[in-house]
């Protein structure tokens, strides 16, 4: 558990995945990502599924897992929208960053969609390259695919 400015950092438990999805809005404002929410992540990764909690609910968190070559995949991150701005979503980096690296991870990785402009230059300025590949997630649907060597303090690719 991580504990920062009355957030505290900690894996997702069931109930939490509930509460994220339900009130998904906050996260994800218009854009309707449930689909992309999955509790089995939660019940089979639960290191690695991480919430920030404060007093006022969960201001964010992070769903990933650890690959069997070593890649801490992040599937999910988000922060509320009345947490933006804060650095929370670098501290959630941070925390499954070193949750991954446990479960043997030597580098992370995520992906966006081509216009998610906040997401390209969130993970940028984290120290990931950013590339687009084609046709990724199926005929004509293009991604931008992001790596990243741990630890998040060491060089930069």
């Amino acid at each position: 558990m991580i504990l920062t400015m009355g957030t505290h950092i900690a894996p997702a438990s069931a109930a939490d995945f509930h509460q994220v999805v339900a009130d998904h809005s906050r996260y994800w404002g218009e854009r309707d990502l449930r689909s992309l929410h999955l509790l089995a992540l939660v019940q089979e990764f639960g290191p690695t599924c991480l919430v920030a909690r404060a007093e006022d609910g969960i201001r964010g968190y992070v769903f990933g897992f650890v690959t069997p070559g070593g890649t801490g995949y992040v599937h999910l991150i988000a922060t509320r929208d009345d947490a933006r701005g804060t650095g929370l979503g670098r501290r959630l980096y941070a925390a499954f960053a070193e949750a991954a690296g446990r479960h043997g991870a030597r580098r992370l990785k995520a992906i966006t969609s081509v216009g998610n402009t906040g997401s390209v230059a969130f993970h940028r300025r984290l120290g990931f390259d950013a590339r687009t590949v084609d046709d990724y997630d199926g005929a004509g649907r293009p991604m931008v695919v992001f790596h990243r060597d741990l630890p998040l303090d060491g060089p930069r690719p």
